[in-house]
């Protein structure tokens, strides 16, 4: 998407007097119930995905070296290079991060998560194993995109025990080939997989008629570790990491939320058998994305830069996947031919992996292991432009933001101060074009005859989202009565269900003062020096 959509046609340095005109200005226009929801200009087109780079690529940078830095010492870690190096990149891989920080990674093996909590949950992905770079329909014979995968749910002891049959099983295996003479141990290490290969246009014998089916895996995936009384330990062992990759950081746009988006603001874990697949994907609203390797096996991680995710959407479309809604594993031949340039490199126990955002990666485990992983926001412009973009993008495609945008935009001009111009302006835009869209909706429900009634908003109280079409339904909630509970509405989907809003009761949490004033106050702080970082906290 084109970042011109996001012209200022307001001056951010009013008052709440001229707030209040400009509100006025529209005085009428809530009447008609035409009201866009829209946090990009009126004027601008819808967003949709971006041309790639016109730059034809040759064979060198098709296949470029993954950024890297290894860190010898705690003070490495802690230097604001590192950051700066991270989002200087689309994708970045910190070696010896474990060892320079005495990370116990041991707290997240196995058998301590066994010890912990054997009951605790885990979801189950079962799928086809085969080799990382190829992805074939078991079927027709051909390299596909489709990535198949069937949802189940166990627990962490039974999945435990399922991860070491299957090391035993291997190891079997490995000893009945060395028996007969046939063993490729050469290749290969005591956790990992074989080693990379040449791409083949030849099908796996799974697809040669009589022969046995495919070779089934299960994947350990989302496992929940948000509980800080079940987890304690391993969160607290998380805050050795330097700020820019906590969890909770007052740098991170996540943390000012306010309330828990699992496997976002939280740490999630995964176990995972050599071929365990995590399909293609950018993240939630395009933040960035913090994921350490516990080991002991290896991962092996395929990633595209963010200026080419148009490209790699066209594709899934080609092969008739949804981007946002489907499971897909690209086929890496289709990538070189459309020029879309990949990442390819190894993950190691204690190693840091950084997605910036925007960045299309997808993983395969090479060994036995597990992988624990969360999201970051960085207070930079990029960042929140990137995750506004997809919030309109999303809406347009039916699909969920989880991350609320109107509400944390609202927390982060009450919770910090901001320096970087760029920044400020993408806030305050966000910030006039809700205080516009209520005040025309309130317009309208006064309009009909419906009562507002004051509602407020509880601490730590999630953000609401519309029960029909999924979009982040800010400050005035419609309430309807369905299935014996009370359901919220946007404005658009309780008008369908009645034009003139009967049967919805309206609630407003924010009263418009309080709002204008919030909007008043956030203004444009000077920076500091050349080098001191672009927000401090209220």
């Amino acid at each position: 998407m084109d970042v011109r959509i996001y012209t200022l046609v307001c001056n951010f340095e009013k008052t709440v007097k001229e707030i209040k005109s400009k509100i006025a200005y529209f005085r009428g226009e809530g009447i008609k119930g035409e009201i866009s929801n829209s946090l990009i200009s009126d004027r601008a087109p819808p967003p949709s995905p971006p041309d790639p780079p016109a730059v034809k690529l040759n064979h060198q940078q098709l296949l470029p070296p993954t950024p890297s830095v290894y860190l010898d010492n705690k003070k490495h870690a802690f230097s604001p290079q590192l950051q700066e190096f991270c989002l200087k990149h689309p994708i970045a891989v910190i070696r010896g991060l474990a060892a320079a920080l005495k990370l116990d990674l041991g707290l997240f093996s196995t058998k301590t998560l066994v010890e912990a909590n054997p009951d605790h949950s885990v979801e189950v992905r079962t799928q086809i194993q085969q080799p990382s770079d190829e992805n074939w329909d078991p079927q027709s014979g051909k390299k596909v995109w489709a990535c198949i995968s069937h949802r189940s749910h166990t627990t962490i002891a039974r999945y435990a025990q399922y991860q070491a049959s299957s090391f035993k099983e291997s190891l079997k295996e490995e000893r009945d080939k060395s028996a007969s003479g046939l063993s490729d141990s050469d290749s290969k290490d005591s956790m990992n997989f074989p080693k990379r290969r040449k791409l083949s246009n030849v099908a796996p014998s799974f697809n040669t008629k009589g022969c046995n089916q495919p070779k089934m895996l299960k994947f350990g995936t989302n496992v929940d570790l948000s509980d800080e009384k079940k987890w304690k330990p391993q969160l607290q062992e998380l805050m050795k990491l330097p700020a820019f990759a906590r969890v909770v950081s007052a740098g991170n746009m996540l943390s000012h939320v306010g309330h828990v988006i699992l496997g976002m603001n939280t740490v999630q874990l995964y176990m995972k058998v050599p071929g365990s697949r995590t399909p293609g994907h950018q993240e939630n609203n395009n933040f960035c994305s913090i994921n350490i390797n516990i080991g002991p096996g290896d991962c092996e991680w395929f990633a595209v830069p963010d200026a080419y995710w148009g490209a790699v959407c066209t594709l899934c479309e080609k092969n008739q996947i949804n981007y946002l809604h489907g499971s897909w594993w690209p086929v890496l031949e289709d990538l070189y031919k459309a020029n879309i340039p990949v990442y390819r490199f190894l993950q190691r126990p204690g190693d840091l992996v950084w997605v910036n955002a925007g960045c299309v990666h997808w993983v395969q485990a090479v060994g036995w292991c597990n992988n624990i992983a969360w999201n970051v926001g960085p207070l930079t412009a990029r960042q929140y432009q990137l995750a506004i973009e997809r919030y309109e993008w999303n809406k347009l495609q039916s699909f969920k933001s989880i991350v609320p945008m109107l509400h944390l935009s609202w927390n982060l001009s009450r919770n910090i101060k901001v320096s970087d111009p760029k920044l400020f302006h993408l806030i305050k835009n966000c910030l006039m074009r809700t205080l516009r869209q209520c005040s025309m909706i309130l317009e309208f429900v006064k309009h009909k005859g419906v009562e507002v009634k004051f509602h407020g908003r509880g601490k730590n109280e999630a953000s609401h989202y519309c029960g029909q079409c999924e979009i982040e339904v800010f400050n005035i909630l419609f309430i309807r009565e369905q299935e014996k509970r009370h359901v919220v509405h946007c404005m658009e989907c309780a008008r369908k269900q009645s034009p003139n809003l009967e049967g919805f009761v309206c609630l407003e949490e924010y009263k418009m003062e309080e709002l204008t004033e919030v909007y008043d106050n956030f203004n444009l702080y000077p920076t500091i020096s050349a080098t001191a970082e672009q927000y401090r906290l209220m």
